[in-house]
């Protein structure tokens, strides 16, 4: 992976680039930034640059032994550790599909991972087995490279377990880099955060993403437009908007909103039982896509304005609950979701937690009707 296959993050590349060249390289990073900004390409790019034996002012050549073997996920001095299933289950027993994963989409989110995994009803955890593995590893001299480099993936799945790489992040070994690859700042141990240098990385523009869409697909420039438009900076949603013209989440989500607005037992009782069999990471991605639909509403009800992120149904799904949904109702659905979303992180029953759910957001919906009436 080098740079310029990375669209966009033009100031990031030049930040990084320079540290390297100037020698000032902070023996532990991390990579902050929302999904489908492409931090874990940035990641393995600076980890290639950084081994590269003949770089660039702005680039490591692709062509030495240790850019090709990177590139190839085959190099015995770059180690990955991201989530996986299985209370004892470590990265390297992932490692064929972790290349093929990488390989294929650097752009990819957390459901995307675990999903070619069948995790099913699991949720993604790095395990205490794993940090065993990860001290083993670093324990040892490099091989070929100059630098051993670490890049965990997502170490908000680390927990508490994060405490046991504490004293390696802070005292690693001679010429070792840790690279962390993070979403989200606050689901990671402030002590791990105290012994990092972070990098800020910004979403996509949709110019990016333009660009981006344009040079690796056959897409006309006007639907380009309108896919980056709807991503809103997450390459990994704009690939996904090319392979289908309906979001999964969003008729899910659309589905369970109209069951919940006509207040049919047996309906939302079906609904949760269907929905309850997708596994946590479905439901995840799927209570923040909601999340993401009443912020667009938001917009709409506040402005009137119709240029908002949603498409087709939900566009019109939004425009038609104007009409019966105020502001008090939107902030407690949010409320209603994100304390949903709490929960399942914490493993609770989904189809208890989903009823709940569903007989509150009835509750909530109906209400402004009954005032209505």
């Amino acid at each position: 992976m080098q740079f310029k296959d990375i669209i966009g993050q033009e100031a990031v590349k030049q930040q990084l680039c320079q540290s390297v060249k100037s020698d000032r390289m902070a023996h532990a990073r991390i990579f902050l930034g929302p999904r489908g900004c492409g931090k874990l390409a940035l990641a393995v790019a600076y980890a290639q640059y950084v081994n590269c034996e003949q770089p660039t002012e702005t680039d490591s050549c692709g062509t030495c032994r240790n850019c090709t073997r990177i590139a190839k996920g085959i190099h015995p001095d770059l180690h990955y550790s991201y989530p996986t299933v299985g209370s004892k289950a470590i990265s390297t027993q992932f490692l064929k599909e972790w290349r093929a994963a990488l390989a294929e989409n650097p752009y990819m989110d957390v459901n995307n991972w675990l999903q070619r995994l069948g995790a099913d009803n699991k949720q993604g955890n790095i395990t205490r087995d794993e940090c065993v593995d990860i001290i083993k590893k670093l324990s040892f001299k490099t091989y070929e490279a100059e630098y051993k480099i670490l890049i965990i993936w997502l170490p908000e799945y680390l927990k508490k377990e994060g405490n046991r790489l504490l004293k390696l992040i802070e005292e690693p070994p001679q010429k070792t880099l840790f690279i962390l690859v993070a979403e989200n700042q606050e689901l990671i141990l402030n002590t791990i955060l105290s012994r990092c240098q972070i990098t800020n990385i910004n979403k996509l523009r949709d110019t990016d993403i333009i660009r981006g869409l344009s040079a690796n697909v056959n897409i006309e420039e006007q639907e380009a437009q309108r896919i980056a438009f709807l991503a809103d900076g997450n390459y990994n949603e704009a690939l996904g908007l090319l392979q289908s013209q309906e979001n999964d989440h969003a008729t899910m989500f659309l589905k369970w909103f109209r069951v919940c607005y006509k207040g049919n037992g047996l309906e939302m009782v079906n609904w949760v039982d269907a929905f309850a069999k997708l596994g946590r990471e479905n439901q995840k991605q799927l209570l923040s896509y909601a999340l993401h639909f009443m912020r667009e509403f938001l917009v709409i009800r506040m402005t009137g304005n119709t240029n908002i992120r949603l498409q087709g149904a939900e566009l019109k799904t939004a425009q038609n609950m104007t009409k019966v949904i105020n502001f008090e109702q939107v902030e407690r659905i949010a409320q209603l979701l994100n304390d949903s979303y709490y929960y399942i992180e914490r493993n609770a029953n989904p189809k208890a937690l989903f009823l709940d759910a569903s007989i509150q957001l009835n509750t909530i919906l109906r209400r402004q009707v009954a005032v209505a009436k």
